[in-house]
C-alpha cells in the first residue's frame, strides 16, 4: 500500500467517524427498519455504508434529514425531481384531481389531455400509453418490438440501465427479465455493424440510452447512435430510445436533438410530476399492438393512468418545464460542467465530470470515457471521498458522483457546490491521480 493509499484510507475512517457521530437520528431509523426489510428500505440504490441518512423533508431544492441538517439537493430523485420538492403547481394540480375522486374505475379526462401534451412535444411520438414507472415502458416496449417484427433477440449495451429487471454489465444481470439479449459494448459503431451482419435476421430492436445514465452519464456518439438508427432500418428492426431519463435533456429530448428519431421510445420520470409514471409510444402502426378494438397485445395497469399523476404531469409540462425551461436548465448544467472541468484542468488532477445538460457525473481520470468499461481503473474510494466531503459542506448528491439540477435550486446553491468542489480539490488534491 502506497502512503497516499494508507491516507486515503485514514481520511475516509475519519469522515465515516464523524457522519456516524453527527447522524445518530439517522442511524436509529435505519436499524429499526432493517428489522423489517432487507436494508432498512425498499430501493438498493438509495444504501451507502455506514448508513444512509433519512430525510424527514423537502422544500423547493433543499431537504433536511432526521437528525435536522439541512442539504442543497444535487441528485433531485435521481433526476425525476426536476420540478423540487414543494412546486405549488404541482400540488395545486393534485389537490385539484383529488376533489374529483382518487379511482375513477374508467377513462378519465386527465389521461387524454397528458397524451395530447407528450405526442406534441416529443415529434418521435405519435401514440403512447402510461404505465407506472420506466421499467414497466422498457418492458413493454421491448415487448411491442418482439410481437411486431416476429423475431426474438434484443440488442443493448454494457452499462444499460432500462430499470429495475432491465440493468446490464457484460451480461444482463441477475435480477433482469430472461429475454434474448444481445450485449454490446456502448459507443462502439464497428462492434454494431458486426453485429447486424452476423445476426441482423433474428434482431427485433435494439434498446438504448442516448446517454448512459446509471454508468456514469456517459453521452452516445452522434455517429454511433445515428449508425444504430442505419442498421435497424435497414435490416428491418426497431429503434428503441429510452429517455426515460434524457428526455429532459433538451427541449424535445436527446435524440431529438441529435437529429434521431426512433421507431418507439420510452419516457419517465418528470414527466409524471414527480409521481408515480412511465409511458412508451412511437409509430402508430406499431402502438396500434395496444388498440383493444384491433390489435392482439394486452396493456394493463390499475394505476396506469391515475388522476394524480395524469394532473400533476400536465401541470408540470405546461407551467414549469416548458421546452423553454428544459432548454435553459440544460445551458445552466452545460456551464456548471465547464466551470467545475475547468477547475479540475486548473488544479492540475486527473478528474472531469461528464454528461449533457442538467446532469453529469464527476470520474477521477482523465482522456474520453466512451464507455464504463474505461471506468474500471478508477479508484472507487475517491467517489466515497467526494461524497461525505459534500455531505460536511452541506451538498447532498449521489454516492456514485452522480449530480443533477433541479429548477428550483438557485445560484447561491450552485455557487456553494461549486466552492465545495474547489474546496475538495484543495484538501484533498494530493490523494487524487494527477494530469499527465
Amino acid at each position: 500500500m502506497t502512503p497516499a493509499s494508507s491516507e486515503l484510507d485514514q481520511i475516509l475512517a475519519q469522515q465515516q467517524a464523524r457522519f456516524v457521530a453527527s447522524n445518530p437520528a439517522s442511524r436509529e431509523r435505519f436499524d429499526a427498519q432493517a428489522r423489517f426489510m432487507p436494508g432498512a428500505n425498499s430501493r438498493s440504490v438509495l444504501f451507502y455504508a455506514p448508513f444512509p441518512l433519512t430525510m424527514a423533508r423537502g422544500e423547493d431544492a433543499f431537504l433536511w434529514d432526521l437528525d435536522g441538517h439541512r442539504y442543497d439537493d444535487f441528485i433531485a430523485e435521481y433526476t425525476a425531481g426536476v420540478y423540487g420538492h414543494s412546486a405549488p403547481e404541482i400540488r395545486a394540480a393534485v389537490l385539484q384531481a383529488l376533489e374529483g375522486g382518487i379511482n375513477l374505475t374508467g377513462h378519465n379526462l386527465r389521461e387524454g389531455q397528458l397524451a395530447q401534451l407528450i405526442c406534441e412535444r416529443f415529434a418521435q411520438i405519435e401514440r403512447v400509453r402510461f404505465t407506472n414507472s420506466g421499467t414497466e415502458a422498457n418492458l413493454m416496449a421491448i415487448t411491442a418490438a418482439l410481437r411486431f417484427t416476429s423475431r426474438k433477440r434484443i440488442v443493448v449495451f454494457s452499462g444499460g440501465y432500462h430499470g429495475g429487471v432491465l440493468g446490464f454489465g457484460a451480461q444482463p444481470a441477475p435480477t433482469t427479465v430472461p429475454f434474448d439479449f444481445l450485449v454490446l459494448p456502448y459507443n462502439d459503431e464497428v462492434g454494431a455493424r458486426e453485429a447486424f451482419a452476423r445476426e441482423g435476421q433474428d434482431i427485433a430492436a435494439v434498446l438504448v440510452e442516448p446517454m448512459l445514465g446509471a454508468s456514469g452519464c456517459i453521452p452516445g456518439r452522434p455517429e454511433f447512435l445515428r449508425a444504430l438508427r442505419t442498421l435497424t432500418r435497414e435490416a428491418g428492426a426497431l429503434l428503441v430510445t429510452d429517455e426515460v431519463m434524457t428526455s429532459r435533456l433538451s427541449a424535445h429530448g436527446l435524440a431529438a436533438r441529435l437529429g434521431i428519431t426512433p421507431d418507439l421510445c420510452t419516457l419517465g420520470k418528470y414527466i409524471g410530476g414527480g409521481m408515480p409514471f412511465g409511458a412508451f409510444g412511437g409509430r402508430a402502426d406499431i402502438m396500434a399492438l395496444f388498440d383493444p378494438r384491433t390489435g392482439p397485445l394486452a396493456h394493463s395497469g390499475t394505476f396506469n393512468n391515475n388522476v394524480v399523476t395524469m394532473a400533476a404531469g400536465h401541470a408540470g409540462l405546461t407551467r414549469l418545464f416548458t421546452p423553454a425551461a428544459a432548454d435553459a436548465l440544460a445551458a445552466r448544467g452545460e456551464g456548471l460542467r465547464e466551470r467545475l472541468n475547468a477547475r479540475c484542468a486548473e488544479a492540475g488532477v486527473a478528474m472531469q465530470f461528464t454528461g449533457v445538460g442538467s446532469v453529469m457525473n464527476a470520474h477521477f481520470m482523465t482522456g474520453e470515457i466512451r464507455r464504463p468499461e474505461d471506468l474500471a481503473a478508477a479508484d472507487a474510494r475517491l467517489r466515497q471521498l467526494l461524497f461525505f466531503h459534500l455531505l460536511e459542506h452541506g451538498i447532498y448528491a449521489s454516492p456514485r458522483s452522480f449530480v443533477v439540477l433541479s429548477l428550483p435550486l438557485r445560484d447561491d446553491a450552485i455557487a456553494r457546490f461549486e466552492q465545495a468542489v474547489a474546496d475538495f480539490l484543495e484538501r484533498h488534491g494530493r490523494l487524487l491521480p494527477q494530469r499527465a
